[in-house]
């Protein structure tokens, strides 16, 4: 009778065991660890460009960019006026072929871009996009609202013309068609933005790939010149800004002519070109160049309430006079390194090429380790119990062989 005690009680000890060893394990196992999941991130409402808004307080391009006022070389050469005065609330004269900032207002200020932010637009998709592929564009693309070339969803347009459209004639339906034939407007959104990161140009949020205004959409006239002077690096870029007009296809194998908005080209000597921009809140915006024997000067102005054009020339004309001549105020940044992909190299034949990595051992979730460990106590307690059990039961089994010889 002893021994069925026993066994009963030790049958409940087991059942006790193994529950509390299974429902610790379940527990564990839907509380502790869950894996990798959703999240929910608090949106935050991003603010609107505000005029003078500086950036970090090391400024990009050095510390005398972080005014908002007018920033202008310590002393000037016999013979060299200060640069004219200008209506535009931020403005930087740059050297583009030495990166020298020779003067500037409010540099590092958020205003709105307008259609100078097609800079951007032309200069991340230039190098992904083949210019010869044709386009049938979208009917959203075609219904954009400002400044358009005219596209129309039965027509066939080439990458190229969509360039030419987006530079010169300020097309917003041509650069909405650019965003998607990169893959979708979000993708090309993305890209934009990684770009102006690379360029160092901190101050720009891109949320349009033609400049239209939206909350949060904002640049600098010290981005600006940043990704002019990254454009100009590039041969189609240079071509696109500075072309004065252009065939651009039209329905039924038609064509009409297009063009360029720069009122400088062609007026101003060495007047590269580049972009201009306007809408109501943003007012008038310009990015430019104009080359004279080896040097290249960059305007940029930003909220200009007027025509901007003569102050612009006037600008060109003091940055040719002061290179060279004037300590600059700051510098262009260079842009950040590219990160390129690697191949791994194959130790044994000492050359790159394909390697399948060795396994690394994974630990555990803390949550599976607890379980684990719970279901190995849990089995060791039930093997102690059964050999005793099973002890017991000879036990029993020697006295009643002893009775019934005796």
């Amino acid at each position: 009778m002893r021994t069925d005690h026993l066994k009963s009680a030790a049958a409940l000890l087991v059942t006790a065991i193994l529950a509390t060893t299974v429902q610790s394990g379940v527990a564990t196992a839907t509380t502790a660890y869950q894996g990798p999941g959703p999240q929910a991130v608090p949106a935050t409402a991003e603010p609107e460009p505000e005029a003078g808004a500086a950036g970090a307080a090391q400024p990009v391009g050095g510390r005398l960019l972080g005014g908002r006022g007018t920033v202008l070389p310590e002393s000037l050469p016999p013979g060299l006026a200060p640069p004219p005065k200008s209506k535009a609330s931020a403005y930087v004269v740059a050297d583009a072929t030495t990166g020298q900032v020779l003067a500037a207002k409010d540099p590092h200020g958020h205003y709105r871009p307008a259609s100078t932010l097609k800079t951007l637009t032309a200069l991340t998709l230039i190098p992904k996009l083949d210019k010869d592929t044709r386009i049938k564009p979208s009917r959203n693309a075609c219904n954009q609202e400002g400044s358009a070339v005219g596209l129309h969803v039965k027509g066939s347009y080439r990458v190229e013309d969509l360039f030419l459209a987006l530079m010169m004639s300020s097309g917003n339906d041509a650069a909405m068609a650019l965003a998607e034939a990169n893959g979708s407007l979000g993708e090309t959104m993305a890209e934009m933005n990684s770009v102006a990161r690379r360029l160092q140009a901190r101050d720009t949020v891109a949320k349009t790939p033609s400049g239209l205004d939206q909350p949060g959409q904002r640049s600098s006239a010290y981005d600006l010149a940043l990704i002019a002077r990254a454009g100009l690096a590039n041969a189609d870029f240079r071509r696109y800004v500075s072309t004065r007009t252009a065939d651009f296809p039209a329905p039924k194998g038609k064509h009409y002519q297009i063009s360029n908005h720069n009122r400088l080209l062609g007026k101003y000597r060495g007047m590269i070109g580049i972009k201009n921009g306007w809408t109501t809140k943003a007012q008038g915006s310009f990015v430019g160049a104009a080359r004279r024997g080896a040097h290249t000067i960059i305007v940029v102005v930003m909220r200009h309430e007027g025509s901007f054009w003569e102050e612009v020339g006037e600008l060109l004309d003091w940055g040719f006079a002061a290179r060279g001549k004037v300590t600059p105020v700051g510098e262009l940044v260079a842009p950040l390194p590219e990160v390129v992909p690697t191949k791994p190299v194959d130790a044994r034949a000492g050359a790159p090429g394909p390697q399948t990595p060795a396994a690394a051992p994974v630990a555990a979730p803390k949550g599976r380790q607890d379980t684990t460990m719970l279901v190995v106590i849990g089995v060791g307690l039930i093997g102690g119990l059964a050999w005793v059990l099973y002890g017991l039961e000879r036990r029993a089994r020697g006295r009643r062989r002893a009775r019934r010889s005796g």
